[in-house]
């Protein structure tokens, strides 16, 4: 068909209205967004840290909406099941996944993906940090950080810190304190939290980085001692224990932090419209109390500046893990 003047001029036109048409449509998804139950996938087992923090947040933005947040478990393959749902889910702001940081900064650099968080997601907000403790047996003959160092670098590789698994938070918290510190000690992963939390209390570990949440009850009984906490302020149910940079150890914050993604492809305004919801809950004055009881602190953020702290951590793990040599295999 020849294209003519007038014929351009028509297409221009209808460009234009398509073009309008679509901006009200944005708007109104922005103002009516949910309109039915959304799905937030969480990739552990219930009753983690993770997935406590998930329930809390999918009670509030229910308040809020009037709609369902549905928590659905998919735990397996370090959170790649889950993401890979997520990653193949309409991207209509119905089903996201509430991510943690190890499978948005560490996983790209110790599996081959099917779902890259780069490139499978588009970020929403962050919403919750987990810091760590460092608790050691009370077998072991370290009242502080500085004790625990001096008494690794007496016998490089002889001391143990056990993990949750290789490639996760606590394992590379574990890495980073080594890396800060000078030290060398031997890994011991374990298939879960649980088991590593065993052993530790019976005294066949040296040490572990934990959620404040996982450990508070053993060290309140006595079960372990609490060296330190690796958030940049003390935890507000261990307000006795020194964060690591007062312990003297720099630069070695490394607890793991929760994250709202939705599938690539999700309409900014709904995007944005979550953002705002998921960072309204993180300010919720009662929301920040159930965090703080659960170890955790509020820390919501727009869909820029997860994007930011994620890829800091990301370059941060690569090069750890880079340096380190290390592997799941």
């Amino acid at each position: 068909m020849k294209i003519t003047p007038k014929s351009r001029v028509r297409v221009r036109m209808l460009a234009a209205v398509a073009s309008a048409a679509c901006l009200p449509w944005a708007a109104q998804a922005q103002d009516t967004y949910p309109t039915r139950p959304v799905t937030m996938v969480v990739p552990f087992s219930p009753g983690g840290g993770t997935d406590i923090a998930a329930r809390l947040l999918a009670t509030q933005l229910a308040r809020a909406t009037g709609q369902s947040f549905v928590v659905e478990n998919r735990p397996g393959a370090a959170g790649q099941i889950a993401a890979d749902v997520v990653a193949r889910a309409t991207p209509d702001g119905y089903t996201v996944l509430f991510a943690n940081s190890g499978m948005l900064a560490i996983n790209p650099w110790l599996y081959k993906l099917q779902s890259d968080p780069e490139k499978a997601f588009a970020p929403v907000a962050m919403f919750c940090d987990l810091p760590f403790a460092l608790v050691v047996s009370p077998k072991l003959a370290a009242n502080s950080v500085a004790e625990l160092i001096a008494l690794a670098k007496s016998d490089p590789g002889k001391y143990t810190f056990a993990s949750s698994g290789t490639g996760g938070a606590p394992h590379m918290a574990g890495e980073v304190f080594q890396q800060s510190t000078g030290t060398t000690l031997m890994h011991v992963p374990y298939k879960g939290g649980g088991p590593a939390m065993t052993d530790l209390i019976a005294g066949h570990v040296d040490m572990l980085f934990a959620s404040v949440l996982e450990t508070t009850s053993h060290v309140n009984s006595g079960n372990l001692r609490a060296l330190a906490v690796t958030g940049e302020q003390r935890s507000p149910v261990m307000k006795n224990v020194p964060t690591l940079d007062e312990a003297g150890v720099k630069d070695a914050n490394a607890g793991s932090w929760t994250a709202v993604m939705a599938p690539k492809g999700t309409p900014k305004a709904v995007v944005d419209k979550l953002s705002q919801l998921v960072r309204d809950a993180a300010d919720n004055p009662e929301v920040k109390k159930n965090l703080i009881e659960q170890g955790a602190i509020a820390h919501g953020s727009t869909p820029e500046e997860l994007m930011k702290i994620a890829a800091q951590d990301r370059a941060r793990y690569g090069k750890i893990i880079e340096t380190r040599k290390l592997s799941v295999n």
